[in-house]
């Protein structure tokens, strides 16, 4: 996803100026009006003239003029397309002047290194940082304003005894210093100003209330690091000598140091006061509306009421098609772009206002849609360069559709979403529940040299491309939730696609760092990555399966309350004894750190969260009076976004190598966890009783981090409830506050394998379960084979939801026998692993890997490349062969009959996990499940064209009893004569079977790709459908070859 900013607005040099026939581009679709010719008078009274000049023109110079005119005809046309895609034209008081005030939503900040703006900044000269603000107006025009004045600082320590000549000196030397290294910067002085102000550091409690600093005032954003670098490394100052300071606050990006300073958060509201700005002196981008003010103009507003709401982003989706050549994958420098699919959407809205596609030569009409064809390259890319313009997007998205924004964004859905493929047929089907015709790169240009049907089927499928992410990014709610999440930490909204979560933490401590008068040193990278601290306890888990209600009892943001709760923070004492603090204002964690009580000092940390937690709490109280659908996205993206924030916190002081590292805090909160688990554990096993009046006693099965699950002994999912609400009332009042114990759910059955690994149904109501919940098995785990995961759900419904565990013994029977008797559907078989570098960069030999080494050696056009998530089965092989020597592409194992090695998945896939299930059950689970009947018989397809068979000479069998043959008119053996009308029909019922499945499966692929008298052309390995069809139709064909051996 790219922003406003990014996303095309900014200008670029200017656009050659079009001539000839080159600056004419579309040519009109079937069925679009021409404009008429030009009348007969006016063309008689053109000739008549020439004639009295006694000019006689040459043949070619008349064609030269009709085409010219015909061009201007198309140009024409396509211009009116694309004045319809145009925003709202602008007000006529706020186009002519400043005497209205403007409020938009901003997207995107930047900077630019410009000339100071003599109007509004009189005595400043050279070259100055001017911050650049893209946003959308309340009617939706695009804005961006140029904000002048805003300086680039940081702070040092100021030594002791410097006067106010000091200073001065210190000032001449530090100018004469950068000088030396900014030789080539057109500025009239490097260090604008060097102030004493009073602050106090983040760092450690301190005794007095202010501490002199040093606030030096450079004149480019990128002067900040080299000075910083001055500083730090030491500088001789006269009178002084020689010191090295430590900097405060000079690693923040310039953008964001602008946005905190004018209490700005990414996606809030601007407004610019009438009368406080001015037409821009310099248009730098392709906005509506530029405007120039100064940074002291601005207001900021809060993401509250009226000002919580969205501005109408225009959203462009989009896709590409090239022409690649045979064998190879499309390269720009050699492969036409030839077509290109739009999409636009207004923000909130769910269809889009404008839908066209540009194409390589003519296309046949598609319903809803604008077709615009083109006669070259050239003349696409030009239109579309245009129809950015036009357009004027805010927001453009695709599926990888760049090098920079996207992979950022697929990264967060990663993060977020477990799947076993991320391609967008994979994401689509398991978000939308629909797919797309994936058409292979190697047939786009027949489908391209073909004809106006053929490039409409290419049309289709590019605009679905370009349809399928704006579903998703409707679907998963990515642009409420990124703005939310912008909001909420103070950071630019693309910074949440480019940054990790430590920016989005500094900002907040930023922020509440300025308000309390404090400045946070630069100490990044002083951990070495190795500290370490013991983490969290889980304790030991009772595996079973339990038939009695299991109530789960979870501290609410464990880790956030430790910190309110007991004042961890920055502001712990490097030395208590020193201070001579008084032992009661002091807390000692159970990991040996000192920390100050709230009483003493309330620590900047502990208040960040104590906002974050009530904001929380009112999001959701409004989401659940909210009635309004884009009201509800807008608040539930916001108390997401709060509770991801507060969450972070802890992280961000245990990441040594991060910005501001503190392993006292981060090793003390995980201590208090620890503590705590322990401590509800002993309350509740030494409180419910029988020996307390209880009708059992209560045990502890399992704990982990944040929650305790306990069995009470009660036999009704009503009675557990209570009993755990009972529980966590009274344990919640032996902590100190904000930490509390809720009661969240019930488990009834079940099923607990190990740490992090159970299953259950889950119970929030005792009249229904909500669900199945699963942690940690292969139901949720994405590195095994969808057999597995259908296997294990399919039990564990049996064993949790129908209470039938015999049923669940048969069908893991069944299961097993089918896959030992090569009877289990190939896709089913299908393993994927992501290749995330390339072949010599791993230790080891993998599987996957192998595989893509190989299959770049049979067509490098189509072998997976680093990024990909790589399919593959594991076939039969030589006795003793390595796991990554029998890696197989599926296709290839499917054209060629390769024999599956069902022992391998036996073995190594389905085993483990079924024993994990079912030996809490079972007393001989291995001997039951995985001995017996049903893994006595084995069927092995005979490979078609690899190993020995390539050797083998084919000789023909009876139809009947398979028995060797030698008259080539022959179907059946002698024996097998009498059986002839019943083999024969055998042999066109097995026909007409295969031909009704590979029917089924050919008319699903056609709805897919949206049409029913079309080849399908779909070869999409994210889809179980594609290997079934595959494998169907080549059945089907050796079944009619059998029925073509019958003479009658």
């Amino acid at each position: 996803m790219s922003s406003g900013g990014r996303g095309g607005k900014r200008r670029g040099p200017p656009p050659p100026a079009p001539s000839g026939a080159a600056a004419k581009r579309a040519n009109p679709s079937p069925g679009t009006p021409q404009p008429p010719p030009p009348a007969a008078g006016a063309a008689a009274a053109e000739e008549e003239d020439m004639m009295d000049e006694d000019v006689f023109l040459d043949e070619s110079i008349l064609a030269e003029d009709e085409a010219a005119l015909l061009m201007l005809q198309r140009d024409e046309a396509f211009a009116s397309r694309l004045a319809r895609s145009k925003r709202p034209a602008l007000p006529a008081d706020l186009a002519a002047g400043c005497s209205r005030a403007v409020a938009f939503q901003q997207l995107e900040i930047d900077y630019v290194i410009g000339e100071s703006h003599k109007e509004l900044l009189p005595n400043s000269s050279g070259s100055a940082a001017i911050l650049r603000i893209f946003g959308v107006t309340r009617e939706g025009h695009s804005i961006c304003c140029q904000v002048h004045g805003f300086e680039p600082y940081f702070y040092i320590g100021c030594p002791s005894g410097m006067g106010p000549d000091d200073i001065s000196r210190f000032h001449q030397t530090l100018e004469g210093r950068m000088k030396e290294s900014n030789r080539s910067s057109n500025v009239p002085r490097f260090v604008k100003r060097v102030e004493l102000v009073q602050k106090q550091t983040i760092m450690h409690y301190q005794t007095q209330q202010s501490q002199p600093f040093l606030k030096i005032v450079v004149a480019l954003p990128t002067m900040v690091a080299s000075c910083r670098g001055i500083l730090e490394r030491g500088i001789t100052i006269e009178g002084l000598g020689s010191k090295s300071f430590l900097t405060y606050e000079s690693n923040i990006l310039f953008a964001l140091r602008f946005m905190i300073d004018c209490n700005i958060v990414g996606g809030n509201w601007i407004e610019l006061p009438a009368g406080k700005y001015r037409k821009a002196a310099r248009v730098m981008s392709y906005c509506q509306l530029e405007l120039d003010c100064l940074y002291s103009d601005l207001v900021s507003h809060a993401a509250e009421g009226e000002y919580s709401k969205m501005a109408p982003f225009r959203i462009l989706s989009f896709d590409i098609e090239c022409a690649g050549r045979k064998g190879h994958f499309p390269e720009p420098t050699h492969d036409p772009v030839i077509q290109i699919a739009n999409l636009v959407t207004h923000q909130g809205e769910g269809q889009p206002f404008v839908r066209n596609v540009m194409t390589l030569k003519s296309c046949s009409p598609i319903v809803g849609v604008d077709v615009m064809s083109f006669d070259t390259e050239r003349d696409i890319l030009l239109a579309w360069r245009d129809f950015i313009r036009e357009v004027d997007p805010d927001i453009i998205i695709g599926y990888n559709i760049c090098k920079f924004d996207m992979p950022y964004l697929i990264e967060a859905m990663q993060r977020d979403y477990k799947l076993s493929s991320y391609s967008l047929n994979s994401v689509s089907a398991h978000f939308l529940g629909e797919q797309k015709e994936d058409v292979h790169h190697s047939i786009i240009s027949d489908l391209q040299n073909g004809n106006s049907e053929t490039r409409r089927r290419l049309a289709v499928y590019c605009l679905k491309d370009a349809y399928l992410p704006q579903r998703l990014l409707d679907k998963l709610m990515y642009i409420y939730n990124y703005v939310e999440m912008a909001r909420v930490t103070g950071v630019p909204i693309s910074f949440l696609l480019s940054r990790g979560q430590s920016i989005k933490v500094l900002s907040q401590l930023l922020r509440k760092a300025k308000q309390k008068n404090l400045v946070i040193p630069n100490i990044k990278g002083q951990g070495s990555g190795q500290d370490t601290f013991e983490g969290a306890t889980v304790l030991e888990a009772r595996a079973g399966f339990y038939e009695k209600p299991i109530a789960t009892l979870d501290f609410a943001s464990l880790y956030p309350s430790i910190m309110m709760a007991y004042n961890l923070c920055y502001c712990a004492p490097e030395d208590a004894s020193e201070l001579n603090l008084p032992p009661e204002s002091l807390n000692k964690t159970p990991s040996g750190e000192i920390f100050v009580k709230p009483e003493l000092q309330k620590g900047i940390l502990p208040e960040i969260l104590e906002e974050l937690l009530a904001a929380r709490k009112r999001a959701k109280a409004d989401l659940k009076e909210a009635k309004d659908p884009l009201e509800r996205a807008v608040l539930d993206g916001r108390q997401l976004a709060l509770k991801i924030s507060a969450n972070s916190v802890y992280g961000f002081t245990g990441a040594t190598v991060g910005q501001l590292p503190c392993l006292e805090i981060s090793s003390s909160v995980t201590s208090y966890g620890r503590q705590m688990i322990e401590h509800t554990k002993k309350l509740v096993e030494d409180k419910f009783t029988t020996v307390g009046g209880y009708e059992h006693n209560a045990e502890v099965i399992y704990g982990d981090t944040d929650s305790v699950m306990v069995q009470f002994g009660v036999s009704k999912v009503e009675d557990a409830m209570k009993l755990g609400r009972e529980a966590a009332d009274y344990i919640s009042g032996t902590f100190t506050k904000p930490i509390k114990l809720e009661f969240e759910k019930v488990y009834f059955p079940y099923l607990l394998i190990s740490k992090k690994r159970y299953a259950g149904l889950y119970w929030t109501n005792p009249e229904k379960f909500d669900k199945m919940d699963a942690k940690g098995i292969e139901t949720v785990r994405r590195d095994n084979c969808l057999l597995v995961k259908n296997l294990v759900t399919e039990c564990l419904h049996k064993i949790l939801v129908d209470r039938d565990v015999p049923g669940a013994v048969q069908y893991v029977k069944n299961t097993i026998s089918d896959l030992l008797m090569n009877r289990v559907d190939l896709s089913l078989l299908v393993i994927t692993k992501g290749l995330t570098k390339t072949g010599e960069d791993y230790a080891v030999k993998a599987a996957h890997v192998e595989l893509a080494e190989r299959m770049r050696k049979r067509d490098p056009a189509t072998a997976p490349t680093v990024g990909d998530r790589v399919p593959y089965v594991i076939i039969k092989a030589a006795k003793g062969a390595k796991a990554y020597e029998k890696s197989e592409d599926p296709i290839y194992v499917l054209d060629n009959n390769i024999p599956i090695d069902p022992q391998y998945y036996l073995e190594n896939q389905i085993s483990k996990p079924l024993l994990r299930i079912f030996e809490p059950i079972l007393k001989n689970a291995s001997k039951e499940l995985l001995h017996g009947s049903h893994t006595r018989s084995v069927s092995i397809s005979t490979p078609s064209n690899s190993g020995i068979m390539k050797f083998a000479k084919k000789q023909l069998t009876c139809l009947g009893c398979k028995a060797v043959i030698s008259g080539a008119s022959q179907t059946l053996c002698s024996h097998c004569k009498g059986r002839e009308a019943e083999l024969y029909c055998k042999t066109v019922a097995n026909v007409s079977d295969l031909e009704m499945l590979f029917g089924r499966l050919w008319t699903q692929c056609q709805e897919c790709q949206g049409s029913l008298h079309q080849d399908v052309l779909c070869t999409s390995r994210d889809c179980p459908i594609f290997y079934r069809r595959r494998k169907a139709q080549k059945d089907m064909a050796e079944a009619r070859l059998q029925l073509d051996r019958w003479d009658f």
